[in-house]
């Protein structure tokens, strides 16, 4: 059963406990979904494309989170917290900064990269290797130390 599948089945589940925080999630994945395959590509998304689109909302709820906290919101803020948790069940787990740090020197070191100018090539094999398991900003951050 691939992601997609999973996600409908989720909505269906979600539906029958009337759990409405996990199902406005769901349903803002399936929307996000059909946008992609409908945005003039006419084919299937597969897992890794709605892994990214699982990302990017995820995303979206943590700023919003933090957005709400800040205006002090604390119902919206808890709306955008349970939206949140259900999101990050279909995520892989996220590497901690130490692993992070770690994987990237090798990564440095394979490469052979010396300095600022080769920044690019290690964010671009870096993003292809990590892909869904760390967060860009953490990335360039940790390269940008290690290339100083």
């Amino acid at each position: 059963m691939n992601l997609k599948d999973q996600i409908n089945q989720d909505i269906k589940n979600a539906m029958r406990a009337k759990d409405q925080a996990a199902l406005r999630a769901l349903r803002s994945i399936k929307s996000a979904i059909l946008l992609a395959e409908t945005d003039g590509s006419g084919n299937e998304v597969d897992d890794a494309v709605v892994l990214k689109i699982i990302q990017k909302l995820a995303k979206q709820r943590k700023e919003s989170l933090e957005l709400f906290e800040n205006q002090n919101r604390p119902d919206l803020a808890e709306k955008e917290s349970e939206e949140l948790k259900t999101l990050e069940n279909y995520l892989p787990k996220q590497m901690s900064e130490s692993e992070l740090e770690v994987f990237l020197k090798n990564l440095v070191s394979e490469l052979g990269a010396e300095g600022m100018k080769d920044m690019g090539k290690v964010m671009g094999a870096a993003q292809g290797q990590l892909a869904g398991k760390a967060d860009g900003k953490a990335i360039s951050k940790i390269v940008r130390e290690l290339l100083k």
